[in-house]
């Protein structure tokens, strides 16, 4: 096969990586937010339950959570619920396990806000919930945007994890040209496309914690 032919499969394997990603950050962003809120909650009703499901989360690996989520249900249930679609699958375990750890950037960064921002907000005569969004929010993303940007660079690479259930991402493009042609080269190829992709994103995140400089904290 010649070089650009090998380029347009690792390109549509790539479109999938790029759906799961879009797709993930869309879902799971304001689901961490919720998540957040459930754990600093005062009642433990809430905060309990919501710090056990975060430790589960963050403490097993994104694989053997991808498996579980894809296999459990039809074991449970007698039936193979993900059969015909296993990217639901994946994009339901991928949402889960970054709400959960964006939930811990979110609590990190609205608890480094001095409480004096809070009773500032009072004297004037704002709500909690004007406090936050006028006054402590913008505060919050500048104190968040540095771990955010980690966690979306990490999500780029982790999305390769999908081809355990079979679905053809990049590298999982990849690998059957081993299987298939004997090329090993196209693996190392792929590399090109992470790089470039992540550089993007790095570029993006510089240009708005310059644009976030003027928010002294």
């Amino acid at each position: 096969m010649s070089f650009f032919e090998i380029t347009l499969i690792l390109f549509q394997g790539f479109l999938v990586t790029l759906r799961l990603f879009a797709l993930t950050l869309l879902f799971s962003l304001p689901l961490g937010l919720i998540i957040s809120f459930g754990s600093m909650s005062k009642f433990k009703l809430f905060s309990i339950p919501t710090k056990t499901f975060v430790w589960i989360i963050r403490g097993t690996p994104l694989m053997l959570q991808i498996i579980v989520v894809f296999y459990v249900p039809g074991m449970l249930f007698n039936y193979p619920i993900f059969k015909d679609d296993r990217f639901l699958a994946a994009l339901i375990t991928f949402v889960i396990n970054y709400a959960a750890y964006f939930s811990e950037i979110y609590r990190g960064g609205i608890e480094s806000v001095p409480k004096g921002q809070y009773e500032a907000g009072q004297v004037l005569g704002l709500t909690k919930t004007q406090t936050f969004f006028k006054v402590v929010l913008m505060q919050v993303v500048k104190h968040i945007l540095p771990p955010i940007s980690n966690e979306v660079i990490t999500l780029v690479k982790d999305t390769s994890l999908i081809r355990v259930i079979a679905i053809v991402e990049l590298i999982n493009a990849a690998e059957r040209f081993i299987a298939k042609e004997a090329l090993l080269w196209p693996l190392f190829y792929t590399g090109v496309f992470y790089l470039a992709f992540c550089g993007i994103l790095t570029l993006f995140f510089n240009f708005v914690e310059k644009k976030l400089d003027y928010y002294k904290t």
